[in-house]
């Protein structure tokens, strides 16, 4: 991936003028499915930019209560976009086309609009979970049903399509955006690509450059993106086979793990949760705690079958 970067073909990224980066953008807005696309500095950006995209200042968005732009973007959505949110507290990071239409507002002056409908496949804070495209499509049929525009958190987009073997364009079907993120397990070092229509990619280079996320000569970047496209998706099923085996340890050693699908796994744990992971870290193994006594650990290109084991004998 370095070589690639080092030898990639570079041009002002502002101008359009950076092949590399025209190269990444194509490729990603066909694999999804798109008309077009635009390279951003992080998948935090592609949210905030959709976001701003869809929303005027007081309109509603419809997301999950543990979703990325809820808990993880500084209040971004506010911020930026002026959004009001409403956030749905339902079982494993996902939603049912009736809890859309239960969270729709009465249309007058006095409530803000119901605007957009906001995904994250997988779901993060839920455990990985992959979205069934049936339960999926009754969301974008509530959604569509209603005149509400819809958003994908694609942070682990490709970590769905390897694990349930739906293409990523079907799971971005009837969506106005997604996003794929080319680090985390894909092993990109910067770097996500926002999809759209053509119409929609151009105004989100308005906000791209409002924001700080234009650059110039971005094909080094681009060409780790690709690289990770070329080599790195199928791989990601080595991620979730040292999550199984990581969750199957923790099982035999006597703690509650949350059901794995992909390369996320949550567990509880005795006592205070950042108590134990910052004992756990002191011997060479990071996780995170995610609640008081939850812990959450992940997979990626840097983890394998080894470093399992040596974090279930530390953890032991």
């Amino acid at each position: 991936m370095r070589r690639a970067m080092a030898e990639a073909e570079v041009g002002d990224e502002q101008r359009f003028e950076d092949p590399t980066v025209t190269s990444l953008c194509s490729r990603v807005a066909a694999l999804l499915g798109f008309e077009a696309a635009v390279f951003l500095p992080s998948g935090t950006m592609c949210n905030e930019i959709a976001f701003r995209l869809h929303i005027r200042p007081g309109d509603e968005v419809i997301l999950h209560r543990t979703s990325h732009p809820m808990i993880a973007e500084g209040g971004g959505p506010a911020a930026f976009a002026g959004a009001m949110v409403w956030p749905l507290d339902t079982p494993l990071g996902m939603f049912t086309g009736d809890d859309v239409r239960g969270a729709l507002r009465y249309r007058d002056r006095y409530q803000p609009r119901s605007r957009l409908v906001s995904v994250e496949n997988t779901t993060n804070m839920a455990g990985g979970r992959v979205w069934p495209l049936a339960q999926l499509r009754g969301v974008v049929d509530a959604a569509k049903d209603a005149g509400l525009r819809l958003h994908m958190d694609g942070a682990r987009l490709m970590n769905a399509v390897v694990a349930s073997g739906v293409p990523a364009s079907t799971f971005t079907a009837d969506f106005d955006t997604a996003w794929l993120d080319l680090t985390k397990g894909l092993g990109a070092p910067v770097g996500a690509v926002l999809c759209g229509s053509a119409e929609i990619i151009e105004e989100a280079w308005r906000y791209k450059q409002m924001i700080g996320g234009a650059m110039r000569q971005a094909g080094i970047l681009a060409a780790a993106g690709l690289y990770a496209l070329d080599h790195n998706v199928e791989r990601l099923a080595d991620d979730h086979a040292n999550a199984a085996r990581l969750a199957a340890g923790l099982s035999e050693r006597g703690y509650d793990v949350w059901p794995v699908e992909t390369n996320i796994v949550i567990f509880g744990v005795p006592g205070d949760a950042n108590e134990w992971c910052a004992a756990l870290e002191a011997q060479g193994v990071r996780m995170g705690a995610t609640g008081p006594s939850t812990v959450r650990a992940v997979t990626h290109l840097d983890v394998d079958a080894d470093g399992v084991a040596r974090a279930l004998e530390m953890i032991e």
